[in-house]
């Protein structure tokens, strides 16, 4: 690894890390604490035992890969092997590491969680416990996973605790996890300060990325990070980037890990100098090549303020940090500033301001799916219609089916006679229109009836008295006699045989 001497965090923790002490380590970024903690895990790791005897736990996929690679390089020559576990990835390959007997776990909290709670990791063997990032790692968000980890692990434990931050909250919460632990704080040396050079630009309101153009145009062979606030956020500076032409990609939580490793790779190998991030890369990512810090919006705290810019000036380089301030952001900067100790310069722009185009202007924040139609698509005009590809039937393949008997010229179906009714009434046999109602069709008869009874009234001077008049029709019972009426039409009588007139009797349901 090209190691001549230790730095300070090393020189002074690693000779209470070998005696078994439990520690808590704040150094700088960038100042060699992951090899501060990794070095004696590796020893005391029994390469012989294939369980695993040693868990490091990191807030971000980025961070866990990162510290597997330095592990695994430290470990390679004494036969110890190394298993990464965090989310994006698929469960089986990394429970298969285990129980192939992986002597040091690496992992976000979120999956070693999950493989705890099913069984698929063992803890009884774990003698080393460490917490990188420890101030984000205790912090509300990681704190409930990580305190439900640490029920897993044995109380004989030796446990580590690293962060270029420290609050007195960590300490406090520390206390319940940590056996008398020792308190190791590294003054930088003045020949280890970080030659970054950090400025504030007060920019014009809605006038950063006309300012962060001028500041890409400006950068030579060195990488640029560009830090976001949101995932949308940095998802459309990226595109408006690329749009105007800037080799950029974006890192944010909505990638899938597969598309998060490629975007690291890119960077790294230097094939996409800009990389515009949220604060997942804001801890621990170690590229050498980063030459300028941009903070295009604000972070959330001071903490991630100084990890951000920490990305630049690794190990004694030089770098540049540069944070762009609208007036909106005002109230927000003057609560970070408490909790700085350096004064950092703060200056007006003066630089140019590129025009920005409206098709750029225009991409929004959030995408939306478009939800595809229902509706077929339509047919050209030109097409021919759709016709079924059928052979034509041939009279000898298909039978016919055998003609029915008929008598006397053109079959017709018999017709029901209307009970009660003339015989000379068949319905729509009979030639007369139906008005397609039964009970119409009867009362027009009847009213012919009628007719034809005044006619013979007229003519013979007496009434007949075969014939049955039209109320007596309607009435639905002539000489005691039921009507044969349709069920539906039975209830809409009045003092026939229906059901009306049974329940009027006393006959039907009460």
């Amino acid at each position: 690894m090209n190691i001549t001497a230790p730095t300070p965090i090393q020189e002074r923790s690693l000779p209470l890390l070998f005696a078994g002490r439990d520690l808590i380590g704040q150094a700088r970024t960038g100042s060699g604490k992951t090899l501060a903690f990794a070095l004696p895990m590796v020893e005391k790791v029994d390469p012989a035992i294939r369980a695993t005897q040693a868990v490091v736990l990191v807030p971000t996929r980025e961070l866990a890969q990162q510290v597997g690679d330095v592990v695994e390089a430290l470990g390679r020559g004494r036969g110890v092997r190394t298993a990464l576990v965090f989310g994006g990835r698929a469960m089986g390959p990394q429970i298969s590491a285990l129980r192939a007997g992986a002597q040091i776990v690496v992992g976000a909290p979120g999956r070693v969680l999950d493989l705890l709670g099913q069984g698929a990791m063992k803890t009884d063997r774990v003698s080393y416990f460490v917490l990188d990032e420890a101030d984000e790692m205790l912090d509300r968000g990681f704190a409930p996973d990580v305190e439900r980890i640490l029920k897993f692990m044995p109380a004989s434990r030796q446990t580590v605790l690293l962060s270029a931050t420290v609050p007195e909250w960590v300490s406090q919460t520390a206390d319940k996890y940590l056996r008398d632990p020792e308190m190791v704080h590294v003054d930088t040396r003045p020949e280890d300060v970080p030659k970054i050079e950090h400025v504030i630009y007060d920019v014009p309101e809605g006038q950063k990325l006309p300012v962060l153009r001028t500041l890409l145009d400006g950068r030579e062979d060195e990488s640029v990070l560009v830090f976001g606030r949101t995932k949308h956020g940095v998802k459309k500076l990226a595109k408006q980037l690329v749009g105007l032409g800037y080799p950029a990609a974006a890192l944010q939580g909505n990638l899938s890990q597969n598309a998060r490793d490629a975007v690291m790779a890119d960077f790294r190998a230097r094939r996409v100098p800009i990389l515009l991030a949220t604060n997942v890369a804001a801890r621990g990512l170690d590229v050498e090549h980063i030459g300028l810090v941009i903070n295009y919006e604000l972070p959330e705290t001071t903490e991630l303020l100084t990890h951000r810019v920490g990305r630049t000036g690794r190990m004694g380089r030089e770098g540049d940090a540069v944070t762009l301030l609208a007036p909106s952001d005002e109230s927000k900067w003057r609560q970070l500033s408490r909790g700085l100790k350096l004064r950092i310069p703060r200056k007006p722009w003066t630089g140019p301001l590129p025009e920005i185009p409206a098709a750029i202007n225009a991409i929004p924040l959030y995408e939306r799916a478009e939800k595809p139609s229902r509706r077929p698509e339509p047919r050209p005009a030109t097409a021919a219609p759709r016709t079924q590809d059928r052979p034509a039937p041939s009279p000898a393949s298909e039978p016919r089916r055998p003609a029915r008997p008929m008598s006397g010229g053109d079959f017709r179906r018999p017709a029901r006679p209307l009970p009660g009714g003339p015989a000379r009434y068949r319905g729509n046999d009979a030639g007369r229109p139906s008005t397609g109602s039964w009970l119409k069709d009867r009362e027009r008869l009847a009213d012919e009836e009628n007719v034809d009874a005044a006619r013979a009234t007229s003519q013979t001077g007496a009434a007949p008295t075969a014939d049955r008049s039209a109320e007596q029709r309607r009435e639905g019972n002539v000489n005691g006699e039921r009507m044969s009426a349709p069920r539906r039409f039975r209830h809409r009588r009045r003092g026939g045989a229906g059901q009306g007139s049974r329940q009027s009797a006393g006959q039907g349901r009460p």
